[in-house]
């Protein structure tokens, strides 16, 4: 993995982003969550998935929002 200053205009969307959209605190939980919920899906194959699926849509939703803030993709027209 490569590290990068972020631009003014990243750095302005993800402090944005963390004063108004999400605490950082409960994104990091997400991101565990996350984590946590894909690798028992994998060890366990797959049967947790089912049990965890609303849990994993909420934290799809903050991770791609947190994509888009340090890279707009889907946003840009």
């Amino acid at each position: 993995m490569k590290t990068k200053t972020l631009s003014q205009e990243a750095e302005t969307r993800l402090i944005d982003f963390f004063n108004h959209i999400i605490d950082p605190e409960d994104m990091a939980k997400t991101l565990r969550l996350a984590n946590f919920s894909i690798a028992l899906g994998v060890m366990n194959e797959y049967e947790y998935f089912q049990n965890e699926i609303i849990k994993l849509s909420d934290c799809y939703f903050w991770i791609n929002e947190l994509a888009e803030i340090l890279n707009p993709y889907l946003s840009e027209e």
